[in-house]
């Protein structure tokens, strides 16, 4: 049910936005995104943090475009989601006991903790080229452009490095065994 409510609001701006323009779906994209904050209090009694952020800087960036009818506005909120995880990561990489991924990971996944902090460094780079490989597009592409890869091309990406950190943890449990 979560990973349906995370898919919501990118695809009620892809469809607005193709029916209507970025503005129209901005507007959807911040109520969708605050109707699944609520959706998510309602189920689970708690909003997932990665979540409320994201709502947060979609109102602003969503309410900016809306206001200065300027489009540049929403095109920074994925470049500075990706570069605060990047950020987030790079810190508990260099400055904790453990990496984040590792954190998160661990209770399901037993890896030595130098393969950890490969993986956390691999998402951290990861995050970072995502932001500014956006940045280029949004800046040097059509609106259009811009917003398929945003709805696709990032999607794309997404799963191919989840898989790649798939392949590589079996690989490393499979040495290990």
């Amino acid at each position: 049910m979560q990973k349906i409510l995370n898919l919501l609001p990118i695809i009620t701006f892809f469809i607005f936005y193709k029916i209507y323009d970025i503005f129209i779906a901005s507007k959807f994209l911040i109520i969708i995104s605050g109707f699944t904050c609520i959706l998510d209090w309602i189920i689970s009694k708690k909003i997932d943090k990665i979540n409320l952020i994201s709502f947060i800087l979609i109102a602003v960036f969503g309410s900016l475009t809306i206001f200065f009818h300027n489009s540049q506005f929403i095109k920074w909120k994925i470049t500075i989601i990706y570069i605060f995880f990047s950020i987030v990561l790079l810190i508990s990489q260099f400055y904790k006991k453990k990496p984040i991924i590792q954190k998160f990971l661990e209770k399901n996944i037993k890896l030595d903790d130098i393969y950890w902090k490969k993986i956390n460094f691999f998402w951290a780079l990861f995050f970072l080229f995502c932001s500014i490989l956006n940045i280029y597009i949004a800046f040097y592409f059509s609106e259009e452009t811009w917003v398929n890869f945003k709805v696709f091309g990032l999607s794309i990406l997404m799963l191919f490095s989840i898989l790649t950190t798939s392949v590589y943890i079996k690989n490393k449990i499979l040495k290990k065994k």
